[in-house]
């Protein structure tokens, strides 16, 4: 008989344990006979995930066979949030609630996660109820420092208890959604810099230390935090990479690797982090950065590395941008044009023996390129610089290529794109919106791309600044595109 118990027991906790899908109660005093949906965050996006049938009762109820993946959802009514809540581990429970207040009246039962999240907002609205004086007291303009001594200790002590208390949920419950989620928020502290064996200060040590531990508290491989109401995740991942390294695409490039490498143990988070990488360097602000784009794409995607979610014509589309911005990055060789003039007789780029060659490349109909060529024709006339222009038209017609050029009163050497003699100019240079501007060096070598016309003089007066004061050095100048 004991034996028999013994079995049963065991076989009731293993049930237990192994329940599968998800099944959430809800009662909503003040909700009755309506139609209600659960949706969930992923990144920049929201998704709808179930739908119930609300009674009389306001009882409704979400089930499905499969677990819902961890992360923070919201209900939807009315195509308005009327209430978020958490979804972690535990996936069988009910919430009590009325629409009064959805998180002053909610009960939770079946589920620490969301014990924790309510009782955590509530806690925190306390406190910030209680802060409100002292606040107000610190944000008067009209008093002195020394007035405020006493509103900024109690400040200080409201804080500290909201820290003691989100403290304690991480160290008691470290596997719940609200427990990464402030772990996650959470502010280093960075100790102080050693001496050096000379006595001086290492000035490179505290940089160094945030890098190495900048991801202390936020788990890379957790696809959580890829559901937070908020794009927890890729603002982690643009911050450290845009406040802790030059932006240099080689540096970056170096800093992604073992990024990346955090976040692979996950195919969801791996499949995430390179995609938003592979975007966020696509069409960047900061000129150079293109590079970035080429150097993602051949690592995670040229390899197949990214195959078990990405369709063929995606990766497709991928690697003909990667393959159009490799030919034409900066610090690389421009690729030389040769292409029919007004008068049918070709004209190579390379024949240019100027300090430096604008390629600018344009199309007759393009409302754009009619504002920034009168600029351009005024920067060049000033002569300030030793350059030359090679315009490209991209529209086949020599005829109005040719008005184009009376009308705009355009000095330099312009050809007909379609009329070449190397091949589409759109296979050798990231042109595929006009007008496209770069800038190319004595050596031919291309030291700036998609440059503004009103930002050229900047742009030249700083590169040669630059390589006057280093003359050894090869610098990537950067500006914004």
């Amino acid at each position: 008989m004991r034996l028999t118990v013994f079995i049963t027991a065991l076989f009731l906790t293993t049930m237990a344990f192994g329940q599968g899908g998800y099944q959430i109660k809800f009662q909503v005093t003040g909700l009755k006979d309506t139609t209600i949906y659960l949706g969930n965050y992923f990144g920049e996006s929201t998704y709808l995930k179930d739908t119930a049938k609300v009674n009389s009762k306001g009882e409704f109820v979400f089930e499905g066979k499969k677990k819902l993946e961890r992360g923070a959802y919201f209900l939807v009514l009315n195509k308005m949030k009327v209430m978020e809540m958490v979804v972690g581990h535990d996936q069988h429970f009910s919430m009590v609630t009325s629409t009064e207040d959805y998180v002053k009246n909610m009960k939770v039962t079946g589920d620490i996660d969301n014990k924790l999240y309510f009782d955590n907002m509530l806690f925190n609205m306390e406190r910030h109820h209680e802060a409100e004086p002292f606040i107000k007291v610190l944000q008067d303009s009209t008093l002195a420092a020394d007035k405020k001594t006493a509103a900024r200790e109690a400040y200080n002590k409201v804080n500290d208890q909201v820290t003691a208390y989100q403290q304690d949920i991480i160290k008691k419950y470290p596997r719940t959604i609200t427990a990464a989620t402030l772990k996650s928020v959470q502010i280093l502290k960075v100790p102080d810099a050693p001496k050096k064996p000379d006595g001086s200060i290492d000035s490179t040590f505290q940089l160094r230390w945030y890098r190495q531990h900048f991801f202390d508290n936020f788990d890379l491989a957790d696809s959580a935090l890829l559901r937070m109401s908020r794009p927890l995740y890729r603002d982690k991942v643009f911050e450290y990479l845009e406040k802790l390294y030059a932006p240099n695409p080689d540096t970056v490039t170096k800093a992604i690797g073992p990024m990346v490498d955090k976040a692979k143990s996950n195919k969801e988070t791996y499949k995430y982090i390179t995609f938003i990488l592979l975007m966020k360097y696509q069409q960047p602000e900061i000129m150079g950065l293109d590079e970035v784009y080429v150097n993602v794409f051949d690592k995670y995607f040229g390899t197949g590395e990214m195959d078990f979610w990405i369709n063929p014509k995606t990766k497709k589309d991928l690697k003909e941008h990667a393959d159009r911005l490799r030919k034409s990055l900066v610090g690389r060789k421009a690729p030389n044009l040769i292409m029919q003039d007004t008068n049918f007789k070709p004209k190579s780029m390379y024949d240019i023996k100027n300090k430096y060659t604008i390629l600018f490349i344009f199309d007759p109909d393009c409302g754009h390129c009619r504002e920034e060529t009168p600029k351009l024709v005024t920067f060049y006339n000033q002569k300030k610089y030793n350059l030359e222009v090679y315009a490209v038209s991209a529209d086949t017609s020599m005829a109005k290529m040719r008005d184009y050029i009376k009308e705009m009163k355009m000095p330099w050497i312009t050809v007909n794109g379609p009329r070449t003699y190397v091949g589409p100019y759109g296979d050798l240079y990231d042109a595929i919106t006009t007008p496209s501007l770069y800038v190319i060096d004595e050596k031919k070598m291309i030291i700036g791309k998609k440059i503004p016309v009103e930002k050229l003089d900047e742009f030249l007066t700083q590169y040669e600044k630059f390589h006057k004061t280093k003359p050894a050095e090869k610098g990537k100048p950067t500006t914004k595109s």
